[in-house]
């Protein structure tokens, strides 16, 4: 038989879907439930989401676990595995309960003993439990349903801390799990959440799959964003990822597959003509250019201010996405549209700065030594970065080259800070979803603790001093103006730059129905006729 090049392509789906799951494509459960097919935007292989960062860890541990609270449409925290709380007037006393209902997968009670080392383990890992920490004299179980902290000095942002969505969420485990030191790989999946993890059925960067939690009592409230109502209404999840975005939209099409996390711009034109639904992300893609502070060239600010000066964030959208309608500027550091949108401080960089630039390079006294760029080669939204800002930096006379990698070697060198001749770097990007930014205290970016921090390593005791100052303060006012003010230091210091946001589409078979469109992939609530 002569097959066409789709032909082949869609065959070879149908081929990884029964490699996967070991049952037809078609196949509905014995109940006659639905059974969801899900592709995802990335392999999964850690399950332990306090190890990782990995959005695909992530969006797996919000099926299986649960959170004390979550972030609405409108990034506003709910209460989610919490009853109610109360805080002392001095912000010092902090009493939480449980709601209830609450049971893990293997039948035991959710207890507020449970809760307080699934806190304690987050707390040694995620940027903002590391500054809950540091300010917690105690915490401790009262009852089954009642925990407590007691401070050291308020932390007015307490609640934004437990609704944390990316990367690291307060997930609860059970305390034989959490009581693991955090440098021990969790292997054992037992949440309290809307969905099983099977685990005789998980094949590490293939396929993975969830039965509903049957036993599960969702919140009264509608699902809105990240917070409400879970209702797990699929029988099963069925999850594989595809390397190709090809072969996976082709398996859309043919009704193998029911729905893609993921879809770029450019995809959008493959479903023309179909009975495909697709909605734009309610979390944009964020790209940034980003610098590593710990190496010359860029540990001279006047180096990242040139280049700064001649960064268009339209000239890359133009060249990233292409499409106007598809992407935006924004100049706010933690998101537009978000609460804490601001433009203070902005720097809007053209290349009609490129003689003021080249003048800011002679004055760093820059050698001309070549820099190093850094990319991955295996992921599709990076791929027009590096190029781009070679041809920048080439303007205003810095001369660079290009290394290109896999993703988890990329992952592994920006954490180098060694000599770019000896395995380090001095230039890379990143491709963030906005869910990531929204927060003066999770945002990665704002990391300034330089060699401890995150990769680029910002050195500026002066934006962790005001993130002392937001996390104490008591009013949404007070809050924002310390936004303003970390926002004009980061330009100033040009922490790094931002280049625009543009949307990424969800691709949905008509049968599907409750989809919630929220910040983060979640599938839970998905029903298929």
């Amino acid at each position: 038989m002569n097959m066409n090049r789709r032909q082949a392509l869609i065959m070879s789906a149908s081929a990884m879907l029964m490699a996967a799951t070991g049952r037809s494509a078609y196949a509905q459960t014995e109940t006659g439930d639905a059974v969801i097919r899900f592709a995802p935007h990335a392999a999964l292989r850690v399950l332990d989401p306090v190890a990782t960062p990995a959005y695909i860890t992530r969006n797996h541990s919000y099926l299986v676990y649960d959170t004390l609270y979550s972030l609405d449409s409108s990034f506003t925290p709910q209460p989610q595995m919490i009853g109610s709380h109360e805080v002392t007037d001095d912000g010092l006393e902090w009493t939480f309960i449980l709601r209830d209902g609450l049971a893990f997968h293997d039948g035991a009670p959710v207890t507020a003993a449970d809760v307080v080392p699934s806190i304690t383990r987050w707390w040694q890992k995620d940027v903002v439990g590391l500054r809950l920490k540091e300010v917690t004299e105690t915490l401790e179980a009262v009852d089954d349903k009642t925990f407590m902290f007691r401070l050291k000095e308020p932390f007015g942002a307490m609640i934004e801390a437990m609704a944390r969505p990316s990367s690291r969420p307060l997930f609860v485990m059970p305390k034989r799990i959490a009581d693991l030191d955090p440098s021990t790989m969790l292997e054992e999946v037992v949440g309290s959440g809307p969905y099983k993890f099977l685990a005789d059925e998980f094949r590490p960067g293939a396929s993975w799959a969830y039965a509903r939690n049957e036993d599960y009592i969702p919140r009264d409230e509608p699902a809105d964003g990240l917070a409400g109502g879970k209702v797990p209404r699929a029988a099963r999840i069925e999850v594989i990822w595809f390397p190709s975005p090809d072969t996976a939209i082709s398996a859309l099409i043919n009704n193998e597959l029911d729905i893609i996390e993921s879809v770029s711009p450019d995809g959008r034109s493959r479903f023309e003509g179909t009975d495909v639904k697709l909605v734009a992300r309610a979390s944009p893609t964020a790209s940034t250019v980003r610098f590593n502070w710990s190496q010359a060239p860029f540990d001279d600010v006047r180096m990242r201010r040139a280049v700064q000066l001649v960064v268009s964030q339209i000239d890359y959208m133009d060249i990233v996405v292409g499409d106007p309608s598809a992407y935006e500027t924004c100049p706010a550091y933690f998101g537009c549209g978000t609460p804490l949108e601001t433009d203070a401080g902005y720097v809007e960089g053209s290349l009609d700065n490129v003689e003021e630039a080249r003048a800011l390079v002679a004055e760093a006294g820059y050698d001309g030594t070549p820099i190093t760029i850094i990319t991955p080669g295996d992921i599709a939204s990076f791929s027009a970065l590096a190029p781009m800002t070679q041809q920048v930096l080439e303007a205003i006379g810095i001369p660079s080259k290009i290394e290109t990698m896999e993703w988890s070697a990329f992952l592994e060198r920006r954490t180098r800070t060694t000599l770019p001749s000896e395995g380090g770097w001095n230039l890379a990007h990143a491709v963030f979803d906005l869910i990531d930014l929204i927060s003066p205290l999770g945002n990665p970016n704002f990391d300034a603790r330089g060699l401890d921090g995150y990769t680029g390593f910002v050195d500026d005791p002066e934006t962790e001093a005001l993130k002392s100052r937001y996390q104490a303060a008591s009013t949404d006012d007070e809050r924002f103006a310390i936004v303003e003010e970390m926002q004009e230091r980061a330009y100033d210091q040009v922490f790094y730059i931002p280049l625009g946001t543009y949307a990424q589409y969800t691709a949905l078979r008509p049968e599907l129905s409750d989809f919630e469109n929220a910040p983060i992939h979640v599938v839970y609530g998905l029903d298929k006729a």
